[in-house]
């Protein structure tokens, strides 16, 4: 997975315009997926150590404007205009908009709009538990329905790199007293790579679960497949480029907005 700076060096030949592309994420679903960033930033209290209970009117406010979904869409459009292909985008938009990939995204949109991620890893955690106990092939399905996702391996780094740029931004702009520097930080992370490792391994298998609970073992199996393909492959590595580099800038922002919370204020 690769990051903005990155990005210039490998433009392809011919990128595919902007309405093209703001119709291809109606169709794929990443344009829900995008909105739901906005429901992270619940966890933004909790990865500074502050009390979230704290945070009242003045906090929500905020968080919505900077988690702005027209926005965060506008980044997205602005990224991948120039960096999505026209054939990786055919590809991936055909599937998606066959009857299987309709209900697909439908499924995927609405699991993706839920805000209580405990109530879906619950449910999710007892599916995999029914599968496991039955012998079914669909956990090993959901594995390599993972692996297809983020084939290049670096969904830990990314959402570490996420964390890390929020506290450093968090420290800058004054709202936390940060006791490590940048080099310890990532030293710390790099600790407990391993150990997240597997828990977003758990998360993913259980929201998965969770997610294509109606559809058939066939119907995942052919889902699989076509994630495997070389051009989804590209598109999905892009996407969630896309998705990690806009999480991180507004998480940047909403540190920087958070100076502006002063004691005494309703937050």
């Amino acid at each position: 997975m690769f990051w903005l700076a990155c990005w210039a060096a490998v433009l392809p030949a011919a990128a595919a315009d902007r309405a093209r592309v703001e119709a291809f994420l109606e169709v794929t679903g990443f344009d829900v997926a995008l909105d739901s960033i906005a429901l992270s930033a619940s966890t933004a209290p909790d990865m500074l150590g502050v009390d979230a209970g704290a945070f009242g009117s003045q906090w929500t406010e905020m968080s919505e404007d900077v988690f702005d979904t027209e926005k965060m869409r506008g980044l997205a459009l602005d990224i991948l205009e120039n960096t999505l292909d026209d054939a990786a985008l055919d590809h991936a938009a055909a599937f998606y908009a066959s009857d299987l990939g309709k209900r697909l995204v439908r499924a995927e949109n609405s699991s993706h709009l839920i805000e209580d991620d405990e109530v879906k890893q619950l449910a999710g955690n007892r599916i995999i538990s029914d599968l496991v106990k039955a012998g079914s092939k669909r956990v090993a399905m959901y594995q390599r329905m993972g692996s297809a996702i983020d084939a290049a391996g670096t969904g830990v780094k990314a959402l570490q790199q996420i964390q890390f740029r929020f506290l450093m931004a968090a420290a800058a702009a004054g709202v936390i007293d940060l006791e490590l520097d940048a080099d310890e930080l990532r030293a710390l992370m790099k600790e407990q790579e391993g150990e997240l490792r597997l828990s977003l391994q758990a998360s993913s298998l259980a929201a998965s679960a969770y997610t294509y609970q109606e559809f058939s073992d066939a119907e995942v199996q052919a889902y699989v497949e076509a994630l495997e393909e070389e051009p989804m492959q590209r598109v999905y590595e892009l996407l969630n480029a896309v998705q990690y580099e806009i999480t991180a800038n507004r998480f940047e922002e909403l540190a920087h907005r958070m100076a502006e919370l002063t004691p005494g204020q309703d937050i």
